[in-house]
């Protein structure tokens, strides 16, 4: 089986329902890319959870340490983690039974994307959450 992202009508349903988003690995420097789509996504009226170790606090949100640590409720994780890293990710989200999972420009890890997704996770692979919003939303 090949992994195949959900078609663009899907993904413009995904970023106009989802609220609250997970952000793993999302830097505190606002020169990464992360920390832009971060900032991005907030000015855009999402609610973002930042997932970081070591970090009280980016783009004014309490930061946990992982998904593990979030107290509130996750329509969707964006993540900024090398594709090697990804494995303990999608354990945490399919634990939590989160539904949404998107994988950051780079991020590629076919075998994972395919085992997310037989465990009932929508998976958005290799896109950007910004550029796909002001494509397909704003």
């Amino acid at each position: 089986m090949r992994f195949q992202n959900p078609s663009i009508n899907e993904i413009k349903k995904i970023l106009k329902t989802v609220r609250h988003i997970a952000i793993v690995g999302l830097s505190p420097k606002p020169n990464r890319p992360s920390h832009r789509v971060a900032s991005h996504l907030q000015s855009f009226g999402y609610h973002i959870i930042p997932v970081r170790p070591a970090v009280d606090e980016i783009l004014g949100e309490q930061a946990y340490a992982d998904l593990n640590e979030v107290p509130e409720p996750i329509d969707m994780v964006d993540v900024f983690r090398a594709p090697d890293k990804i494995s303990p990710i999608i354990d945490s989200c399919i634990e939590h039974k989160i539904a949404i999972l998107w994988l950051q420009d780079g991020v590629v890890n076919e075998a994972q994307a395919l085992r997310a997704q037989q465990a009932g996770i929508t998976v958005i692979m290799d896109r950007c959450t910004y550029r796909d919003y002001v494509s397909f939303v704003k």
